[in-house]
């Protein structure tokens, strides 16, 4: 944390935290307590999926950056032309112009054009299939129905999902420790365990435990328990596995839809999604 200060009012710059979580809290918590307390502005950088952006962004100005330190030559200039500015007493311009996610705050601005007259605009540009750009953009929530229990798990094939980075030994499909771009399925048809033959590859956690026992993230043992007992009626023969720290939302929605799509077209009838 930098803070700069001339005869202007001071500016506190946080981060950037791009997408660490808990670096970006931190710079958020930072954030807030600075602007509640001592009413200074602060400038920040985070990526759009950082759930420090939500903490923070009414009260600070959140730079939008790249997911990792590799945006950082990009971020940089970004944030001292921010600060620059505040420092100044200038008045910042739009987020899409200054390069800062929105605050959610409405504005009073003028415009050479009655509001009418944009409205049928955009409404006429909508009709015709063309670009057009709302002035009060709704937020968008993603809801989900959750599906009907199993009635009967006697009968039910279980299968297992985690995203605690739990791979077979040398990890061969070379999964990422953190913002994974890829997920991993492997047989376990033939086996009552992972351990011995299994280990993490998540960065995001202290893996001696789950080293020592990779079923204490992926419970296959206690499921081939189960089956062997009828409690189920089988424990599919696949395992998935990614990594979740630092994993995009985007790339996350992008893995449970392929996975999902193959244990429906494999008869699956529930899976245990476990985390770290």
């Amino acid at each position: 944390m930098n803070t700069i200060k001339e005869k202007q009012p001071d500016i506190v710059v946080a981060g950037p935290a791009f997408n660490a979580g808990r670096y970006g809290m931190a710079c958020a918590g930072v954030a807030n307590a600075v602007v509640d307390e001592l009413n200074i502005p602060v400038v920040t950088g985070m990526y759009e999926e950082n759930p420090g952006v939500e903490a923070c962004k009414s009260k600070a100005i959140v730079v939008k950056t790249q997911d990792s330190a590799a945006g950082m030559r990009k971020a940089l200039p970004i944030m001292a032309n921010i600060t620059k500015k505040l420092a100044k007493g200038e008045e910042l311009g739009l987020p899409e112009e200054e390069g800062y996610i929105p605050q959610g705050k409405r504005l009073t601005v003028f415009s050479d054009k009655r509001g009418s007259q944009r409205a049928v605009e955009m409404l006429l540009a909508r009709l015709n299939g063309k670009e057009f750009k709302t002035e009060l953009p709704m937020p968008e929530f993603d809801k989900v129905d959750p599906a009907p229990a199993i009635k009967d798990l006697s009968k039910a094939t279980i299968a297992l999902v985690t995203s605690g980075g739990i791979v077979p030994n040398g990890n061969p499909d070379r999964i990422q420790s953190a913002s994974a771009q890829k997920w991993g399925k492997y047989d376990v048809s033939q086996i009552d365990a992972l351990t011995g033959d299994y280990y993490t590859i998540h960065g995001g956690y202290d893996p001696v435990y789950a080293n020592e026992i990779p079923d204490r993230v992926v419970p296959l043992d206690v499921l081939k328990e189960f089956e062997k007992e009828g409690k189920i009626g089988k424990v599919y023969e696949y395992f998935y596995t990614t990594t979740g720290t630092g994993t995009s939302v985007a790339n996350a929605t992008k893995f449970g839809t392929e996975i999902g799509k193959e244990l429906k077209e494999a008869g699956v009838d529930g899976v245990i999604l476990t985390s770290t």
